[in-house]
């Protein structure tokens, strides 16, 4: 037997000589909440790459600018931040080039919210598909965290340059040892995005206005975050507050690497790397509880 998503094949539990054998695939019901099929997952990796690659394409299908649009966002973002916070309101940017202040926080926010966001939906768009064809469901949300890993790494090809031009025409901006931290970085912005996502998307199976909210949501929890602004120009009484956003760290933490003006939160580093470490195995489990019956609800 083949399997028609998969192309998998799988042989009869009872052959010609009437011998019985054992299939190269069994589905059971779940055991425990703490039983995440992680095999699974990596035994499903091909369909992972389709869906990335089916993410990737159809974000520029049919569109004028096609892959450009990977550019535009940011470029856009930056200038109106540029012009609005730095030039208007004269927030601080701790010596460093407005533009590529805010484009670092613009580029690692945005890796981030579409995470969150486009993962809180995924048992409500994928329902159909789920409730036909079996596949290890945590695959669906993975993908979505690798397909936005993908337009991350265009918009920081595109930081970069902003960078290397910074670093050619002026003694501003001063890379240090803590961009070593680059993959720490982006791996707890995607494992924060979709721990919440997944926790989000387990509880739209019944109330589908968390979606709407979660929308909006995010627009207002980058004004909690230091994106437009850095951590020390917020006021003193706040700064604890929005210390306690795990993206504060993470953020701050990688604008200092990259440009070094600022300074290092160890602090908030390592409540970041809890809190999203945590929150992301709460989602892994609430995800995994919710599957097994979230097609008779959605």
């Amino acid at each position: 037997m083949v399997d028609p998503i998969t192309n998998d094949s799988y042989k009869d539990s009872t052959a010609n000589d009437g011998h019985i054998q054992k299939w190269d695939l069994e589905i059971k019901p779940q055991s425990s909440v703490f039983d995440l099929h992680l095999k699974d997952v990596w035994a499903y990796r091909d369909l992972l790459w389709l869906l990335v690659r089916r993410d990737f394409v159809s974000f520029y299908k049919q569109t004028i600018f096609g892959p450009l649009w990977f550019f535009i966002q940011p470029i856009f973002t930056t200038l109106i931040f540029t012009f609005i916070f730095s030039n208007l309101a004269k927030i601080s940017t701790n010596l460093a080039p407005a533009p590529l202040f805010y484009m670092a926080g613009t580029v690692a926010w945005n890796y981030f919210a579409d995470s969150l966001t486009k993962t809180s939906t995924v048992f409500r768009d994928n329902a159909p598909i789920f409730g036909k064809v079996y596949f290890p469901r945590l695959i669906m949300p993975i993908s979505i965290i690798f397909s936005n890993l993908v337009k991350f790494g265009v918009q920081f090809i595109l930081f970069i340059i902003l960078m290397g031009y910074y670093l050619i025409t002026t003694n501003t901006i001063h890379p240090n040892l803590y961009v070593l931290l680059f993959p720490v970085v982006i791996l707890l912005m995607a494992i924060l995005g979709l721990g919440i996502g997944l926790i989000v998307t387990a509880a739209t199976t019944k109330y589908r206005d968390l979606a709407f909210i979660v929308t909006f949501g995010v627009q207002l929890l980058m004004y909690a975050t230091p994106v437009i602004y850095p951590l020390s120009a917020a006021p003193l009484k706040y700064r604890t507050i929005i210390s306690l956003n795990p993206m504060s760290g993470l953020i701050e933490t990688f604008r200092y690497g990259f440009l070094g003006t600022g300074q290092f939160y160890l602090g908030a580093f390592i409540y970041s790397v809890i809190a999203s470490t945590l929150i992301f195995l709460i989602g892994l489990i609430v995800f995994n509880k919710v599957e097994k019956n979230f097609v008779d609800t959605v």
